[in-house]
């Protein structure tokens, strides 16, 4: 008996989106197990301060920024499933892979820093694309009044997992007191990468590309999903011309670079720097909470943003003019929030004041992304994939820059000292580099709200511009 579209639509999309949130959590937990086991791993090579991973750091970024064109590109040709099951399978190989960099064997270590520096190169590379093919999954599934709040349920999964992560590693790797860990540092990343192995097993049986492909979704389900503007059913070209001249686009990528630059210290410097001036150590439960609370407190951030563009919608008559307006304002309250955080005088006021910045970038992030599939149509994955790459840009600018600033504020010091620092003074020369850093978060929190000034897709990308 066939299905009549008044019937009860399914709810297939749902299941959608849930796989979706849980990719984005698995891609957060790999992402920032790093930052936590970096002094780990620094003591295990022998650098004298985690500063010197910065290449560590900036590897990953870059070879994500140069792989997320192609993988958006091959994402909207091929379809999200086949993409995204390499790239979580590729990633996830990289996270066990990195427990075993300068692990003695017979008296062989294997692997230093260099090979450090290469395995998280290909982790960036494979990670690539990953949201630009979530991105095209939510755009195939979901009606496009839902894609803010989707998209931003996505981040708000990632922000969370990425926030327990310090406190799933004080209690799998910190131990208490009294007792050592459960697993060590490099049992972690092992653990870790075999949950990715088990979500790309579940994706694989389950996920199809569009709802028409679906045996569980009924006429009622598709007639939902596509009772907006849908993409025709083709695999055009990517017209890069058009992608490369539109004002629009490039006002995102600028801004999207911006946030991720002054958000990156989260997820990289963060649980270093606070053990490092307020001496809370890798197994204490309120120093873990303090390292995941920017990633906390943005995880709601996501979830109010798609909200927030609605609620706006409604008073201003204009759902792009409230994109713009959420922007300016949120971005413009987060660089207030770090112009105070920089002179906070304890841990929390720091930790508050850096999570309301990241609460403010978190609550435009929807936003982004929706614009990227207003702009995009059925280019939808190359065009996030276009403001994704510069974007982690701006997170490989920020790695390597606040690491030479730390490590320029120590040598500085050294030489003025006329030979080896004490411990207090390596530590005040440390944070004097931070400081420096710091006062760049500040400036591009700036510069992001005024390029919402110029984001405007009353056009897709291939109209003529405005």
């Amino acid at each position: 008996m066939s299905v009549l579209p008044s019937d009860r639509p399914t709810r297939v999309r749902l299941g959608v989106l849930a796989m979706v949130c849980a990719l984005s959590m698995v891609t957060y937990l790999d992402r920032a197990c790093f930052g936590m086991a970096a002094p780990s791993i620094a003591s295990e090579l022998g650098l004298a301060d985690v500063a010197e991973l910065k290449w560590a750091m900036t590897s990953f970024a870059i070879a994500y920024a140069v792989f997320e064109i192609p993988a958006g590109a091959m994402g909207d040709r091929v379809g999200p499933r086949s993409m995204l099951l390499r790239i979580v399978l590729w990633w996830s190989a990289c996270t066990a892979l990195t427990g075993a960099v300068g692990l003695r064997v017979g008296g062989v270590a294997l692997g230093g820093l260099g090979t450090l520096v290469t395995l998280r190169f290909l982790f960036g590379a494979g990670e690539a694309g990953a949201y630009p093919n979530i991105t095209r999954a939510v755009h195939n599934w979901l009606p496009a009044r839902s894609w803010e709040t989707a998209q931003g349920m996505v981040f708000m999964s990632g922000r969370l997992m990425g926030g327990l992560t310090p406190l799933i590693w004080a209690f799998l790797v910190g131990g208490t007191a009294g007792s050592a860990g459960l697993v060590t540092w490099r049992e972690a990343f092992l653990l870790f990468g075999g949950l990715g192995v088990v979500w790309a097993l579940v994706f694989a049986f389950w996920f199809r590309d569009r709802p028409d492909d679906h045996p569980g979704v009924n006429a009622a389900e598709r007639a939902l999903i596509n009772s907006e503007w849908r993409p025709r059913a083709r695999h055009s070209s990517v017209p890069w011309r058009a992608l490369l001249t539109n004002r629009s686009l490039w006002a995102l990528c600028v801004m999207y670079c911006s946030i991720n630059y002054g958000w990156a210290f989260n997820m990289t410097y963060l649980p270093t720097y606070i053990q490092e001036r307020f001496g809370l150590a890798g197994g204490d439960k309120i120093g873990a909470i303090y390292k995941g609370m920017p990633l906390w407190v943005g995880a709601i951030g996501c979830l109010l943003g798609g909200l927030s563009v609605n609620g706006l919608a409604r008073m201003l008559g204009d759902r792009r003019l409230a994109r713009r307006t959420l922007g300016v304002v949120a971005l413009s309250t987060g660089a207030a929030c770090w112009w105070g955080a920089i002179r906070a005088g304890n841990v929390h006021q720091f930790c508050i004041l850096i999570s309301l910045a990241a609460f403010t970038i978190d609550l435009t992030l929807g936003a982004a992304w929706a614009t990227c599939q207003d702009l995009g149509r059925e280019h939808a994955a190359v065009t996030a994939a276009c403001m994704n790459t510069i974007g982690t840009l701006g997170s490989a600018l920020a790695g390597w820059l606040t690491g030479t600033l730390v490590e320029r504020s120590m040598t500085a010091a050294t030489v003025a000292a006329g030979g080896a620092l004490s411990a207090t003074e390596k530590r005040l020369a440390v944070l004097s580099g931070y400081d420096a850093a710091f006062a760049s978060y500040l400036a591009v929190f700036i510069l992001a709200a005024a390029c919402w000034l110029l984001i405007d897709p009353r056009k897709p990308i291939g109209a003529s511009n405005e």
